[in-house]
C-alpha cells in the first residue's frame, strides 16, 4: 500500500514538473510573441510618423515656395499704357480626355508621321507622341476622317469648346495681367469676336465659320496598350486651311502701321508645318512676316512664340528668315532642342527628354543666345537680347543686362505660377494640388568644374549673372489635377513678357 502511494506522489510530482516546464515555455513564447509584436508596433508608429513628418515637411516647402514666387510676382507691375500688337490666327479647340476619343488599341510599334491621312497613320503618331509624354501638332489631311474625329470628341462627356490659336490664347493672357491694349492679327467669325474682351482688338478678316482644332489631352501615368506617358500632354490635330495661309496677315499688317505698340509678338507659323502649300506661296507670307519685322522701330521690341516643327524645309526658313529679325525668343523643351538642332547640325529633333535636367536646358540657352547675340544689326536684323523656356519643372531665362528688358526674376516668378494656374484651371493655387519635382540642387552647366545652385524655399529663384547677361532657374508648382495643358505655353510665355516690356 505504501509503495503504491508513493508511485501515485511519484506520478504527481513527475506531472506538476512536466506542467511547470510547460508553462515556462508557453511564458517564454508569449516573452517573445510580446517583445515581437511591440517592436513592430514600434516599427508601424515610427514609419507613420516619418511618413507624417514628410507629408508635412513636402506640404511646408510647397507653402514657402508659393509665398515666395508670390512676393517675387508681386514685386514688379505692368507699365501703364502698354500696347501689344501679336499675330496670327484664331480657331476654336475641343478640349477631350484622348481615351474617350481613342478607343482602338495602340499599334505595336508607333511610328512617325509628318501629316495624318488616316486612322493608322492616326494611331500611329499619336502613340509614337504619348510615349514620350511629348506635346505635338499634326495637319490631317483627311478631312472626311477629321470630321469622325471630331464627332467623336463633341460626344464625350470631358468635351469643351475655348478660344484656340496661339495668338488669341497670349492676347487673352497679355489682358488679363494688365496689358491695357492689344491688336490681335486673327480671322474669326463675328460670334467668336463677342468671347474676346474689349480691349482686345481683332484685326479680322471675319469669316463664316470658325476652324476645329482638336486637343487630345492625356494624364501621366495613363496606361494605354503597353505605354505609359510620363507626364501629362496633349496631341492636337486639324484640318484648318485658314492659319496655315496666314489669312490675317495683310489687315494686320495694315492695322499694325497706326498702332504703334510696344511688343509685337509673332507666333502661330507652325500652322504651317506639313501643309499641302505651294513652297513659293509659302515663302511669300513669310517675306510678309519679315518686312512686317523689319519695319518696326529699334524700342518696338519683338518677340517670336516657337511651337512644334517636323517640316525641316519650313524650319529651316523660320531659322534663316524670322528668327534672326526677333531679339526675343519663347519655347518649350520639346522646342528647344530642336531649334538647338538645327542651328548647329541643319536638322531637327522630333522628341526631346521631356524632364530634362536645368544643366542641360541651360547649356543649350547659351549656344543658342550667344550665337544669335553675333547677328548683324543690319536690314532690320536683331541680336537676341532675351530668352525664355518653360519647361514642366522649371522657368529659365536668359536676358541681356544691357537691353529694355526689365523685371527677369519676377518675370520668372509670373510665369512658374501662371504655368500652375493655367494647368489647375485656377487663379488661386492650391498646394495640395501640387508637388515639386524640380532638383533640390543642380548644377549651372554639363562643363566641368560648374557650379551647383541649392534650392531655398524662402528665396526659391535662382538668379546669377554671367558676363553681358543675367540668368534666372524658377520651380514650377507642379499641379497633380490637370484641368488642361493645351495652351500653357502661350500663357506662360505671355505671362513671362508682360513684366519685362
Amino acid at each position: 500500500m505504501a509503495g503504491r502511494n508513493k508511485k501515485r506522489r511519484d506520478r504527481g510530482n513527475d506531472r506538476r514538473f512536466t506542467n511547470a516546464k510547460y508553462s515556462k515555455r508557453m511564458m517564454g513564447i508569449a516573452t517573445k510573441i510580446s517583445i515581437g509584436t511591440l517592436v513592430s508596433i514600434a516599427i508601424i508608429l515610427l514609419a507613420y510618423m516619418y511618413n507624417k513628418y514628410k507629408l508635412q515637411h513636402a506640404s511646408n516647402v510647397l507653402e514657402e515656395t508659393l509665398t515666395g514666387l508670390l512676393r517675387e510676382e508681386n514685386s514688379a507691375k505692368v507699365s501703364p499704357g502698354t500696347k501689344v500688337a501679336i499675330g496670327f490666327g484664331s480657331c476654336q479647340d475641343i478640349i477631350v480626355q484622348s481615351n474617350q476619343v481613342v478607343f482602338d488599341r495602340p499599334p505595336k510599334y508607333p511610328e512617325h508621321h509628318f501629316s495624318i491621312a488616316n486612322k493608322e497613320e492616326f494611331l500611329g503618331v499619336f502613340s509614337y507622341f504619348y510615349q514620350h509624354g511629348a506635346a505635338a501638332e499634326r495637319f490631317v489631311s483627311n478631312s472626311t476622317f477629321f470630321g469622325e474625329l471630331v464627332h467623336l470628341a463633341e460626344k464625350a462627356p470631358s468635351a469643351r469648346y475655348i478660344i484656340g490659336g496661339n495668338a488669341p490664347v497670349m492676347a487673352k493672357r497679355f489682358v488679363k495681367e494688365g496689358v491695357e491694349q492689344v491688336l490681335l492679327g486673327a480671322q474669326m467669325s463675328r460670334s467668336l469676336e463677342t468671347q474676346f474682351p474689349k480691349n482686345i482688338k481683332i484685326s479680322g478678316p471675319f469669316v463664316d465659320e470658325d476652324d476645329i482644332h482638336l486637343l487630345l489631352e492625356y494624364p501621366a501615368g495613363q496606361r494605354w496598350g503597353n505605354f505609359i506617358p510620363v507626364r501629362a500632354n496633349r496631341f492636337i490635330i486639324h484640318n484648318d486651311h485658314q492659319n496655315p495661309e496666314l489669312s490675317s496677315l495683310d489687315t494686320f499688317v495694315a492695322q499694325v502701321e497706326n498702332y504703334n505698340p510696344n511688343l509685337l509678338v509673332i507666333g502661330g507659323l507652325q500652322m504651317m508645318d506639313n501643309f499641302p502649300m505651294q513652297e513659293s506661296k509659302r515663302r511669300d507670307r513669310l517675306q510678309k512676316v519679315q518686312n512686317l519685322m523689319k519695319k518696326q522701330p529699334e524700342n518696338v521690341r519683338i518677340h517670336f512664340e516657337m511651337a512644334s516643327f517636323s517640316d525641316e524645309d519650313l524650319f529651316r526658313d523660320l531659322v534663316q528668315n524670322i528668327v534672326p529679325y526677333a531679339d526675343s525668343l519663347g519655347m518649350n523643351e520639346q522646342e528647344l532642342p530642336n531649334l538647338y538642332h538645327m542651328m548647329k547640325y541643319g536638322n531637327i529633333s522630333l522628341v526631346a527628354e521631356s524632364r530634362p535636367r536645368i544643366a542641360v536646358i541651360l547649356d543649350e540657352m547659351r549656344d543658342i543666345f550667344r550665337f544669335l547675340q553675333q547677328t548683324s544689326e543690319t536690314e532690320g536684323r536683331r541680336r537676341l537680347t532675351r530668352l525664355h523656356v518653360h519647361t514642366l519643372a522649371f522657368q529659365a531665362f536668359l536676358t541681356d543686362k544691357k537691353s529694355p528688358w526689365k523685371n527677369t526674376k519676377a518675370a520668372a516668378a509670373k510665369s512658374a505660377l501662371t504655368a500652375n494656374r493655367h494647368t489647375c484651371g485656377s487663379d488661386i493655387i492650391n498646394t495640395e494640388k501640387a508637388k515639386l519635382i524640380m532638383d533640390e540642387s543642380f548644377t549651372m552647366s554639363l562643363r566641368e568644374n560648374a557650379e551647383r545652385k541649392h534650392f531655398d524655399v524662402k528665396n526659391p529663384i535662382s538668379c546669377w549673372d554671367e558676363g553681358t547677361y543675367e540668368v534666372c532657374v524658377a520651380p514650377v508648382l507642379v499641379c497633380t489635377e490637370v484641368l488642361q495643358t493645351g495652351g500653357g505655353g502661350d500663357n506662360i510665355s505671355s505671362a513671362g513678357l508682360v513684366l519685362q516690356i
